[in-house]
């Protein structure tokens, strides 16, 4: 099994930038596609972005879309999420995830069917002011 930390979260203004980071641990992450979710306060979570282990496909929610940049370092185990043009209602907890499904929408598909993913991180918080 894979652990998962996350780091980066702090606070920005409007407009501002910050770059998430996700450390793995244990088995061979390469094998694993990977993604972000964030929950808001009050809401329930979400799906944010994804990559595929297999082709490297990427996929990202329509919200952020053009803003947001997922991608990994398989040589540090790492996966980053790039985050621009922030607005408020990016403020949320951010989750890293793992798991072996080999497509991006894997995920998404495990997720929406309240399926167990493999591994999740602690969360890091997003706050962005005005």
């Amino acid at each position: 099994q894979v652990q998962l930390v996350e780091s980066g979260g702090g606070l920005v203004q409007a407009g501002g930038s910050l770059r998430l980071s996700c450390a793995a641990s244990g088995r061979t992450f390469s094998r694993y596609s990977a993604a972000w979710f964030r929950q808001a306060p009050g809401k329930e979570r979400e799906f944010v972005a994804a990559d595929s282990w297999l082709d490297g496909k990427t996929v990202y929610s329509d919200s952020v879309k053009g803003r947001f940049t997922i991608s990994r370092d398989n040589a540090k185990n790492t996966v980053y999420l790039q985050m621009n043009s922030l607005k408020r209602e990016d403020t949320a907890v951010y989750y890293c995830v793992a798991d072996r499904t080999a497509e991006a929408m894997g995920i998404i598909r495990l997720f929406s069917q309240g399926n167990r993913l493999d591994a999740w991180g602690q969360g890091t918080l997003v706050t962005v002011s005005s």
